[in-house]
């Protein structure tokens, strides 16, 4: 055997360095697989999406979780801010966007920001969200031409797989070129899951409309080089959810059970019914309803015991405790937002959670939200402004990035004490580390508007003689300079003798 291992050493080297590597008793029974990006969704998302849909929908932590997500991303809004150099410009084309804000929903339910929070929790809940651009007719009276559509990733059929005449092949229902690149999506009309209750199932929802993939926003969390689709975001705590919300449902219906058993009793005639029971089973035992204050009827010879129930522990809290801390950390959320639990926390230790939860935040804001959502939607909304005459931009076809240039800035965070924060940024900015602007755009606002509302404020206060002990410029008295006098003489001093006119 001595020459079989040499030979094997020598093929397949020696023992596996990692011990993830091996293939003990401990690996027997891990079965792995390595799919890629794609086959890994292809055989998997419907199961991931139906079943992260269904948690949604009856499990309360599953639902706390994504509107956690949602209400820290999105909360009011991520809010664009016009980099154009011309003050009345960028003031023109803010308050043509304030305007079109409120009339951007194709459905008419919100407005574009309730459109941001609606298509990031269609992402959470499914993996991904669609957001297809919808062009109108000047006749619609619209402030621009343009609108949004918010559709569910099953608009998008997994299943669709072929390879087209013209060399582009459609993987997963998206079409690419020879290139790589997404030229189209093929959506149902309808959801496939509707059927006839669709508003588009006249012709039965399930035929699809090819879409110019420059006409469809696909927001998905790209985690793998090469993925195309979206993977939900409760995928990795689907089961321990499941089971743990299996869990503490059993316990409640057995200490429900046990509480309604309060004790049994022993009658002579077994035959006699006196508490209302049911009718007797064939051994002639007729058991009363289970209602609280409930005595069981027993056989003749049996005394009365009352019932004692089994608590459920003092491990039952920290058990719960511990599982929940294991589902926040697959969901990528703090525990006390999964459960709402602030027992154990303090200032620091919370401080800490939401800095490393706010972190998550601000990379889903910038690198999912902004990328994907906001800054195409904001290119077609300039365009055709542009295109339509509302703004005043000349050289529009040659100064294209200049005009769509734009910042997004998220909602402000509220801290836990607000003081220490003020007076960090106070120390800040005092330090030169940090601007006015940046402290501002921190809290989700625009600091030319903070600045404006300030001078009108200051403007209108003295017009009116009002003095408010929060205006800085009435911290300090000015000091009044006393004019200098003449100083007089002395008179205890004698006066000089006045010069003589000398011979």
């Amino acid at each position: 055997m001595g020459w079989l291992k040499r030979i094997s050493r020598r093929m397949f080297g020696g023992t596996p360095v990692y011990d993830g590597a091996g293939h003990g008793r401990r690996t027997l029974a891990w079965a792995v697989s390595n799919p890629g990006a794609v086959a890994a969704l292809a055989y998997s998302q419907e199961s991931l999406r139906a079943k992260s849909r269904d948690l949604v929908r009856r499990n309360a932590w599953a639902a706390a979780g994504v509107e956690a997500f949602v209400a820290n991303a999105i909360g009011t809004g991520i809010k664009p801010q016009s980099m154009v150099a011309d003050a009345a410009q960028r003031e023109a084309i803010q308050r043509l966007w304030w305007d079109w804000c409120e009339h951007a929903d194709a459905s008419s339910l919100t407005d574009f920001y309730g459109l941001q929070a609606l298509a990031c929790r269609a992402m959470l809940e499914g993996g991904e969200a669609l957001v297809r651009l919808r062009w109108r007719r000047p006749e619609d009276g619209l402030p621009v031409a343009l609108q949004i559509q918010v559709l569910e990733a099953e608009h998008l059929p997994l299943s669709m797989n072929r390879e087209l005449i013209n060399g582009n092949v459609i993987r997963a229902g998206i079409e690419f070129d020879r290139l790589g690149r997404r030229v189209a999506y093929h959506l149902y009309r309808s959801h496939p899951n509707d059927g006839s209750l669709s508003p588009m199932s006249s012709s039965g929802g399930i035929d699809t409309v090819r879409v110019p993939a420059d006409e469809l926003i696909h927001l998905f969390r790209p985690l793998r080089p090469g993925q195309i689709r979206g993977e939900p975001w409760l995928a990795r705590a689907l089961v321990k959810l499941n089971e743990l919300d299996q869990y503490d449902d059993a316990e409640l219906v057995r200490k429900k059970t046990a509480a309604m058993f309060a004790g049994f009793i022993t009658r002579m005639s077994p035959e006699d019914n006196l508490l209302g029971e049911g009718v007797a089973d064939a051994n002639a035992v007729a058991l009363a309803g289970l209602e609280p204050g409930t005595l069981q009827i027993l056989e003749p010879g049996e005394d009365i015991k009352f019932s004692a129930p089994a608590d459920v522990g003092s491990s039952y809290a920290e058990f719960m405790r511990q599982q929940f801390r294991a589902v926040a950390a697959a969901m990528g959320i703090t525990y006390e937002m999964l459960t709402g639990d602030l027992t154990q926390v303090n200032y620091s230790s919370i401080r800490a959670g939401l800095l490393e939860f706010r972190r998550r935040c601000e990379a889903l804001q910038h690198g999912v939200i902004v990328h994907q959502l906001c800054r195409p939607i904001w290119r077609a909304w300039m365009d055709q402004a542009a295109l339509e005459g509302a703004l005043p931009l000349p050289g529009y076809s040659r100064r294209q990035r200049e005009y769509q240039s734009v910042r997004w800035i998220p909602q402000g965070w509220q801290w836990v004490d607000p003081q220490k924060e003020f007076n960090a940024m106070k120390l800040a900015i005092r330090a030169g580390l940090m601007s006015r602007s940046e402290a501002i755009s921190a809290y989700g606002y625009d600091a030319e508007d903070v600045d404006r509302e300030i001078a009108t404020d200051n403007q209108r206060a003295d017009e009116l003689g009002l003095v408010f002990d929060s205006d800085p410029r009435h911290d300090k008295v000015p000091s009044v300079p006393v004019a200098e006098t003449p100083a007089r003489p002395d008179p205890a001093d004698p006066a000089e003798p006045a010069d003589q006119p000398t011979e």
